[in-house]
């Protein structure tokens, strides 16, 4: 009796599947070449029994971090009543603690076992530091309500829909993982904040670094494209747009190191806005308090207060397609 067309399908698969299983020739010396590779470049490599910084982690303590700051929104199940928010906030502090304890003390005994360096109290240093974090909680839900308030007022799309912000809008994500982020980074712990960060660049397109100073009532517009540096200094009530770059200018190719702790990204003071696409270079560059920087504008150079810089005008070319 012939097999049916399904019966062959399945014969196929099943060769496949052998053929697959089978040793590839090769595989073995080139398993080899990079093994040898591992004395010339060990620090490409990492091979400990020692738990290292992760993107799981971080995410865990963000999504904890967002329910404890917005109470209610990102829970898994949400608080029913006045009575049980306390106990539900409770519970999730707990949960943070304990994932912030374990994520710094991981960071912390990477960064000895890494660089050989003698690791002493890693375990005590990182429930310390992440009981400071915990006690900067309620200043730091204090400070995205402004954030939220502040998109609400610069935002007409989003009307009076306060929850609206809190859910959906990527600005105010990437915010929230920055304020957490720059609190371990002023505490020196390794890695987490950059992971954290990076972790928010991955989920709304804004690349906000760490070490940045970001000052109360801030609002990122729609935000695919922004770059924030390390030494960029923002103030008050400042308003960005997407693809908005506060950047460094080019450096000298072995300039990094040298460079480390200088001041290499602009500054915006007060109540600056900085339309779509525009780019703010340099370490000496401020743009005074009330000044607006126009849709891609390239900007190297200080500007004084109460001041608009805007590119002229393109001559534009139109051609009618029934005339062409």
């Amino acid at each position: 009796m012939a097999p049916t067309p399904m019966e062959k399908t399945c014969e196929y698969k099943l060769a496949e599947l052998e053929f697959v299983n089978q040793d590839a020739p090769g595989l073995e010396e080139i398993a080899g070449r990079l093994s040898e590779m591992r004395a010339d470049l060990p620090l490409l490599e990492y091979v400990t029994t020692v738990p290292r910084p992760s993107f799981a982690a971080a995410k865990e303590i963000i999504i904890l971090a967002r329910q404890i700051i917005f109470p209610g929104f990102f829970d898994p199940q949400a608080p029913q009543t006045e009575l049980n928010v306390k106990f539900s906030i409770g519970q999730t502090l707990s949960r943070l603690f304990a994932a912030l304890t374990r994520e710094i003390t991981a960071a912390i005994r990477h960064d000895h076992v890494r660089y050989d360096s003698r690791c002493s109290n890693c375990y005590q240093q990182g429930r310390s530091t992440a009981m400071e974090i915990m006690r900067l909680l309620p200043d730091m839900r204090r400070l995205l309500a402004l954030d939220v308030l502040a998109t609400k007022e610069g935002d007409p799309a989003a009307g009076n829909h306060l929850d609206q912000i809190i859910l959906c809008y990527p600005g105010l994500l990437a915010t929230l993982v920055y304020r957490l982020a720059h609190e371990l980074w002023l505490r020196r712990v390794p890695f987490v904040p950059r992971i954290m960060t990076e972790y928010a660049h991955s989920r709304t397109g804004i690349d906000i670094h760490p070490g940045a100073t970001i000052g109360p009532s801030f609002f990122i517009d729609h935000g695919t494209g922004v770059v924030i540096g390390e030494t960029t200094v923002i103030g008050r009530m400042v308003r960005l747009y997407q693809g908005v770059t506060l950047g460094a200018l080019s450096l000298p190719r072995d300039a990094g190191s040298s460079l480390k702790n200088v001041k290499r990204h602009p500054t915006l003071e007060d109540e600056v806005i900085v339309y779509a696409g525009a780019t703010i270079l340099g370490g000496e560059t401020v743009i005074g308090t009330r000044s607006v920087v126009g849709g891609n504008v390239w900007l190297t150079e200080s500007i004084p207060p109460d001041t608009k810089v805007f590119i002229k005008k393109p001559e534009l070319v139109i051609i009618n397609g029934a005339a062409s």
